[in-house]
């Protein structure tokens, strides 16, 4: 019954004065005006305007719907303005979350130029830990996920930023430190110290351990990656860390790698985001930066091969 065109005819009638004037800021005529206002008020069945009073005086009906204007009328013009930036690829939100802490020593840079190149975006970052990622983008909770499991949905699109190879570290003191690489079997009685995360998330259980049907002799959990390697530096056990992620470790002297299984294990890390969002211009500029810093500021890693 009511609808938005009323709403700014009334705040028209009340910034103009006159039914002539706000006609005029319209750009209708003073006939389609009183037309317009006339089938308003038979639909409510109430007069909204005193008439032949200068400047026109609402009745109490008229002010409660000019009070409704003055509130619906601003928001609306706020999210069109919203909506066509949008369009235009100049706005929008970008809400990230990654599935491991190791990210942070490439998104947080890759952030830090995004924020610069597109302001009006709005930015936030969560890690995965605690809850399902990809449910929460599919419904639109979250913007990407940083993930290297990626599932089949047709919902999602998952775009490759590069691959990585997952490594082993072990403590400068371990039998295993001066080995080429370490089989499944060899961690049936270590502490594999993991991200708090189900295995099923974990690369090292879907890519190296569960395909030999091997489980570690016991799993130890913590949330940063600077932890877990002290810990392995103490000799509290083992964790299975990308290559690059490690680098700066293994420079310090404070742990050694080892290869899981001869061929070692390789994965793609992926940013995954809703399907139909990986044309969109902030986003198509995010992959860009990130993958332009990551390979720029990590070692190790390598380009994801799209024709094969």
């Amino acid at each position: 019954m009511l609808e938005l065109r009323h709403l700014r005819t009334l705040q028209a009638i009340d910034d103009a004065g006159s039914l002539v004037e706000a006609s005029e800021r319209l750009h209708v005529t003073q006939s389609a005006l009183s037309h317009q206002l006339k089938d308003l008020e038979h639909r409510l069945g109430l007069e909204l305007i005193v008439r032949r009073t200068r400047p026109v005086r609402f009745t109490t009906a008229g002010s409660r719907l000019l009070a409704l204007a003055r509130q619906i009328l601003p928001l609306v013009k706020k999210t069109e303005t919203e909506l066509k930036r949008l369009s235009a690829g100049d706005s929008g939100r970008l809400h990230i979350a990654i599935e491991c802490h190791s990210c942070f020593q490439w998104l947080m840079p890759a952030l830090d130029r995004f924020r610069e190149d597109w302001p009006e975006v709005e930015l936030d970052l969560s890690a995965a830990f605690g809850f399902e990622p990809l449910t929460a983008l599919t419904r639109g909770d979250l913007d990407m996920v940083v993930t290297s499991d990626p599932v089949g949905d047709p919902a999602v699109c998952y775009l490759p930023l590069f691959r990585y190879e997952l490594v082993l570290a072990v403590a400068r003191d371990s039998e295993w430190a001066a080995r080429r690489f370490i089989e499944p079997g060899a961690l049936a009685e270590q502490t594999l110290i993991t991200y708090p995360v189900e295995r099923e998330r974990l690369d090292v259980f879907t890519a190296f351990l569960d395909p030999a049907g091997v489980a570690p002799g016991s799993v130890r959990t913590a949330e940063l990656t600077p932890m877990m390697v002290q810990l392995v530096a103490a000799g509290r056990g083992v964790a299975a860390l990308p290559n690059w992620a490690l680098t700066e470790y293994l420079d310090l002297g404070l742990v050694k790698s080892a290869r899981l299984g001869e061929e070692g294990v390789w994965r793609t890390l992926y940013a995954a985001v809703r399907q139909g969002d990986q044309t969109v211009p902030f986003i198509q500029d995010f992959m860009e930066t990130a993958e332009a810093l990551c390979f720029k500021n990590l070692s190790g890693i390598r380009r994801v091969n799209l024709s094969a």
